[in-house]
C-alpha cells in the first residue's frame, strides 16, 4: 500500500503566534493548518474505526536553533509549536530539525519513510522560501512524489518583495522541478 507523509513545517510560536515577530500572514497558517490538520486526523480516525489501517502519516517538524543563531532554542516559548503531534498516535511524528531541509538534518528519515511505505509527501507550513522550500526540495531528491498546499504556507516580507510575491516564487520553482501545487482546501488525504 503507497502511503503519503503530511510534513507541517515549523508552524512555532515565535513564527505564528506571536504578535511581535509572528509572520504577516501567521492567520492564514493558523487556520489552514487547523483544517489541514482536522481534515488529516479525521481521515486517519475513521479509517481506523473501519478496521483499516491508515495510508497516512503526519509528520510535525520543529526548528531548533543555538542562542547565537536565532530565538528557537529548544525548551523556550519562541521554539514551542503551535500544532503538536498527537502523543500515543503510530501515525503521528515529531521531527527535529536544525537546518532548512528536515532530510539534510535528520539523514535516516528517508529511508524510515519508505520502510513504512511512504511514497507521496505533502508539505505547508513555514517559512515558504526556506524550511519549506528546502524540505520538499529534499523530499524530491530523495525521489518522493511531492505537494505543496497553496494557501497554507508563507513567510516574512522581505526587501522590496511581499511575502505572498514569496509564495508564489516558490511553488513556481517546486512545480518546475517536478512538485505538485495544490490549493489547500482541494487536498484530501
Amino acid at each position: 500500500m503507497s502511503r503519503t507523509a503530511l510534513f507541517v513545517i515549523d508552524i512555532q510560536y515565535a513564527l505564528a503566534l506571536n504578535p511581535s515577530t509572528a509572520i504577516p500572514h501567521a492567520s492564514r497558517i493558523i487556520e489552514s493548518g487547523t483544517a489541514v490538520l482536522k481534515k488529516a486526523r479525521d481521515y486517519i480516525d475513521s479509517t481506523r474505526a473501519r478496521g483499516e489501517t491508515p495510508d497516512l502519516d503526519i509528520v510535525v517538524v520543529q526548528h531548533e536553533e543555538t542562542p547565537d543563531r536565532g530565538d528557537l532554542q529548544r525548551g523556550t516559548q519562541a521554539w514551542e509549536l503551535a500544532f503538536p503531534q498527537r502523543d500515543g498516535d503510530d501515525n503521528e511524528r515529531l521531527v527535529y530539525k536544525d537546518v532548512r531541509d528536515t532530510f539534510a538534518s535528520n539523514p535516516h528519515l528517508a529511508d524510515e519513510l519508505r520502510a513504512r511505505g511512504v511514497s507521496r509527501i505533502v508539505t505547508f507550513g513555514i517559512q515558504s522560501e526556506c524550511c519549506v522550500l528546502s524540505t520538499s526540495r529534499g523530499a524530491l531528491s530523495e525521489k518522493f512524489e511531492v505537494s505543496l498546499l497553496s494557501g497554507a504556507h508563507s513567510t516574512y516580507d522581505a526587501e522590496g518583495k511581499a511575502a505572498e510575491l514569496i509564495e508564489r516564487e516558490v511553488e513556481d520553482a517546486l512545480r518546475k522541478e517536478g512538485a505538485k501545487i495544490v490549493e489547500w482546501q482541494a487536498w484530501e488525504p
